[in-house]
């Protein structure tokens, strides 16, 4: 080799390795890319500095108008602000914000420089929406951390209560913060108040298979009859399966065994560092394949009907194309509900902000160190999309007010996080959250078979959330176009849980809009042509399901090849 060459070679491999640096450096101080965005967004601005000449003297006339609000409400003056809470915001209810003018003033400044920099920001000339969505979440989580709320010297309302207690309120704060980092999260319920198995999941049942990723459960019937096709829900595996048996009110499985339908339901093993090579591929025909198999086997259907929640539907959603590439006049599927389900990410929802390349790699090297995505830090993650209420909130009241958050089922299940094996939760995130390879036809293979949604065929019921942040519901509807089945299409009022687990009585305040979507129909048309009805979507959907659902028979709870383990809920859920 000729000495340029050598020097060449050396070069290339410097550039490499100095490459590779900064990746390791980014990856340990700035895993998901705020500093660059930052520094961008800084530029941009010193390029356009008549647009930065404007946003400051903006910001001086700002500061000018509440300085002198402040003064007048110092002479005696009545209350207004200048600069009002939104109204959703609950962090300034306490009247005293607005009664004292010292109090007053400080949560004015707070507004004004929160609102100057979130409105700067967005302004920024030269970015790309991704960019301005990544650094917006990211000022927010800044500024969020900063309200005075979160501190005891400027809270008043804490201040009070303290000198009420002459002190108790803050050593009980101090006892939930000690009792909190020993959990390694804030608390944000009553912890004591729930056991799973006693006041949670308590629909009689009995566990009839156990493997490697999940015991399935049976549900005792609670008529004389049962309707032949077995119901199979394939609950998340990012939490437990208990948000389908929350408590004999809230429960959708006691709802359905009420109805007379024989219910099975996955609950998923807790992942350890030993699961770490378990892909999807497993969750495929080890989990949703057996829990067909084990339902048809004790039924005697040759069919089940098929239900997936959140990443349960999307894992039933590649079932579905799994099923139907590999052997269509075969598919053991009557109809399909999906709740809550994305299958296309192309705009997966506030979670996108940690979703690039950056951010994958840093998940990827937590997981190759450990094995498994720990459940408390995706929990983390998706309370930062909400940190006003579900961070900064209860800090608030369980340190510097020194409350026991009141007892809320859906939060202790919220808490109750579970682990994600690294082959798979990669598979997840990169290739369907990063290169959005499931609506790309034979782009994706799962279990030996390429994955194309419009081999679907089966009838479809589909229910997604008018709020819900984590599964957006304009981009649930996607799959419409996608499938080759008749899809019926519902949208609940409220978020991810509330607008599923929402039971049918004359308490509820939940409505929904239905109906079957015309062929590229855009979701704003399709709502704009429904009629809003009160009421749980639950009754609707029985009456949907019913003729999928077979004749009435004797019903049977376990059989020889499947016979009941143990009483639900089980072991898995425990863990």
């Amino acid at each position: 080799m000729s000495e340029s060459s050598v020097f060449e070679q050396f070069f290339i491999g410097q550039a490499e390795r100095n490459q590779a640096l900064k990746h390791q450096l980014r990856q340990a101080f700035d895993p998901f890319g705020l500093l660059a965005t930052t520094s961008k967004a800084y530029q941009a601005w010193l390029m356009h500095p008549q647009d930065l000449n404007d946003a400051l003297s903006q910001y001086l006339n700002d500061c000018v108008r509440v300085q002198a609000c402040t003064m007048r409400r110092y002479l005696g003056e009545p209350d207004t602000d200048c600069i009002p809470p939104n109204p959703e915001d609950p962090r300034f209810t306490d009247p005293i914000w607005c009664d004292s003018p010292y109090w007053d003033s400080i949560k004015e400044h707070y507004l004004l420089n929160t609102r100057w920099l979130q409105d700067s920001l967005y302004a920024t000339p030269s970015l790309t929406e991704q960019e301005r969505s990544k650094a917006a979440f990211w000022l927010r989580q800044y500024l969020n951390a900063l309200a005075p709320t979160n501190f005891l010297l400027t809270n008043p309302t804490a201040i009070a209560k303290a000198m009420t207690t002459h002190g108790e309120s803050l050593l009980q704060g101090w006892e939930n913060f000690k009792r909190d980092k020993a959990a390694g999260d804030i608390a944000m319920t009553d912890l004591s108040a729930f056991t799973v198995g006693e006041n949670l999941a308590t629909t009689e049942g009995a566990v009839v298979y156990r493997g490697k990723l999940l015991e399935v459960i049976h549900y005792e019937s609670n008529t004389p009859t049962v309707h032949k096709v077995p119901l199979v829900l394939v609950s998340p595996w990012i939490n437990k399966y208990y948000v389908l048996d929350l408590n004999p009110q809230k429960s959708i499985i006691k709802y359905l065994v009420d109805q007379g339908f024989s219910v099975f339901v996955t609950s998923w093993k807790n992942p350890d560092a030993s699961m770490a090579e378990v892909g999807m591929d497993d969750y495929l025909t080890e989990g949703i394949a057996k829990i067909i198999d084990v339902a048809r086997e004790i039924s005697g259907s040759d069919k089940v009907n098929l239900l997936g929640y959140c990443i349960g539907g999307t894992l039933v959603s590649l079932y579905l194309a799994w099923a139907n590439r590999q052997n269509p006049e075969q598919v053991p599927v009557a109809s399909t509900t999906l709740l809550t389900t994305l299958t296309d990410f192309e705009r997966p929802g506030d979670i996108e902000v940690f979703i690039d390349e950056d951010g994958l790699d840093y998940i990827d090297a937590i997981m190759e160190r450990k094995g498994y995505l720990d459940g408390k830090d995706m929990a983390a993650s998706f309370r930062m999309l909400r940190s006003n209420s579900l961070v900064w909130n209860y800090w608030a009241s369980n340190y510097l007010m020194g409350e026991t958050p009141m007892a809320f089922d859906v939060l202790y299940w919220n808490m109750d996080t579970t682990r994600m094996p690294k082959k798979m939760h990669h598979t997840y995130l990169r290739e369907l959250y990063w290169h959005n390879k499931m609506i790309q036809p034979d782009a994706l293979t799962i279990a030996g078979q390429p994955i194309d949604l419009g081999k679907i065929t089966q009838p479809i019921y589909m229910v997604s959330a008018e709020e819900d942040h984590i599964a957006p519901w304009k981009q649930t509807f996607t799959l419409v176009d996608r499938v080759a089945s008749p899809v019926t299409f519902t949208l609940s009022t409220s978020g991810h849980i509330i607008g599923i687990i929402n039971p049918p009585g004359p308490k509820s305040k939940r409505s929904f809009w239905q109906g079957t979507p015309n062929a590229k129909e855009s979701p704003e048309d399709w709502l704009a042509s429904k009629t809003q009805v009160a009421g749980s979507w639950w009754p609707n959907w029985i009456e949907w399901l019913k003729p999928y659902s077979g004749e009435q028979v004797k019903p049977k709870l376990s059989s020889r090849a499947n016979p009941k383990l143990c009483l639900a809920p089980g072991t898995y859920v425990l863990e």
